[in-house]
């Protein structure tokens, strides 16, 4: 069984990230989620918990039916790059390609000796949880960047005034 890893921040969980799920899982059968610097939250480019934005994963990926070939897991970031791929190898299951977009990530793994694949990015200006958030605080349409169930869960949590709150306080 070929395990691919797909790293990132997901704050929030985008419609971008979805298509680079649906494209790493065609080149594996199980992919491993990588939920980035989990240890932040309540922060303007870091609004959402890793318990929250795991909901939002799951909740998308239910609907596709995809959930028996992923698994989530939150790691938190550490101050030294060179102790972060070890990091994240201990935490989670034998991978053997690491999906990103994220220049640092990619370099990363390929010095640790991973295989690597760049996923293509569809429509980036759009699709970018900067976006995303920029719009949200700004009272900016913003759901049709998201899968309905994220936007759906946002609303749940207040995930909008969150955030307002938090870009008022900058």
């Amino acid at each position: 069984m070929k395990t691919g890893l797909f790293v990132g921040r997901f704050q929030p969980f985008h419609k971008g990230h979805l298509e680079a799920i649906k494209y790493a899982l065609k080149h594996v059968d199980r992919l491993i989620i990588v939920i980035g610097s989990a240890q932040k939250s309540h922060e303007l480019n870091n609004p959402f918990t890793a318990g929250e934005r795991v909901e939002m994963i799951w909740r998308t990926l239910k609907t596709l039916n995809v959930l028996d070939k992923v698994l989530l897991i939150p790691v938190p970031d550490v101050e030294n790059h060179n102790l972060w791929v070890p990091l994240v190898s201990s935490l989670v299951p034998k991978y053997s390609v690491v999906f990103s977009n994220d220049p640092l990530t990619l370099e990363l793994f390929r010095e640790a000796g991973i295989e690597t694949k760049e996923v293509p990015l569809k429509k980036r200006s759009l699709y970018m949880a900067t976006e995303v958030r920029r719009r949200i605080s700004e009272g900016r349409e913003w759901e049709d960047l998201v899968p309905r169930e994220v936007a759906d869960y946002l609303r749940e949590i207040k995930g909008e005034e969150r955030l307002r709150n938090l870009k008022s306080k900058k």
